[in-house]
């Protein structure tokens, strides 16, 4: 039986890219995300590559759906092996701490923190169980590295990272890695990416310290690394300057 990656966030950019890194592993995937239309043509891409593939629509900011869509995944394929949480907003998700409410900051608990929760509450049990698996997170810079007039989605994101530095020292010795991305630049064929107009890239990128701009394919392998070494906690790319 082929193990089952869960891609929840799945988009052009890293999505597609850890269903072929997996896909290359014999993983069949699953892809979830809210465009049911635009995850049906990633589908039928993989699948022209010879990865088997199936959508599966959720809305991510509902952490009531989390299980329903687990389960639908364990309905098509009997299990999930690894889940990879990366539903990653664009930059205009920013917003003041000074201007920041209770009902802003919803959303984003709801889709960065209460969800992947509930996600991770369903899949563990088996996963400790056959005594393997993977759950890996991915965030942004302000969860790692808090600034000025850029909170909002941090806040959330900092809440995750948290849970999933603690989950990794309680599943472990299990067989079950628990692990979180925390990246500063922009992921190349993302929808974020490609709204960007090149003058617009130009400006974000400039100076010594502009935005990076990272492969997804070898974000993807970076994925696959922390999945089979099961060692390292936390990826951050670009990595930190040492004081």
């Amino acid at each position: 039986m082929s193990k089952i990656i869960a891609i929840f966030g799945a988009g052009s950019g890293l999505g597609t890219a850890l269903a072929r890194r997996f896909g290359k592993e014999d993983f069949s995937i699953a892809l979830v995300a809210r465009n049911a239309e635009r995850l049906q043509a990633m589908a039928e891409e993989l699948a022209a590559e010879g990865i088997d593939a199936a959508a599966f629509p959720a809305d991510l900011s509902n952490p009531a759906d989390a299980a329903g869509v687990v389960q639908a995944v364990k309905d098509r394929y009997g299990r999930i092996d690894v889940v990879s949480y990366q539903p990653l907003p664009g930059g205009t998700a920013f917003v003041p701490a000074a201007e920041l409410d209770a009902e802003r900051l919803s959303h984003w608990v709801n889709l960065l923190l209460l969800t992947p929760v509930e996600i991770a509450h369903t899949v563990l049990p088996e996963m400790t169980a056959r005594g393997t698996g993977g759950f890996m997170v991915t965030g942004g810079f302000t969860a790692a590295d808090p600034q000025p007039f850029i909170s909002g989605i941090g806040p959330a994101m900092a809440a995750i990272r948290n849970f999933i530095y603690s989950l990794h020292g309680e599943i472990a010795d299990s067989g079950v890695y628990a692990g979180v991305v925390t990246l500063s630049a922009l992921i190349k064929n993302s929808e974020s990416y490609n709204a960007i107009s090149p003058e617009q890239l130009a400006e974000i990128t400039g100076g010594t310290t502009g935005m990076h701009v990272i492969d997804p394919a070898d974000l993807a392998e970076t994925y696959w690394r922390l999945y089979t070494d099961r060692t390292q906690i936390e990826y951050r790319f670009p990595t930190p300057a040492l004081n």
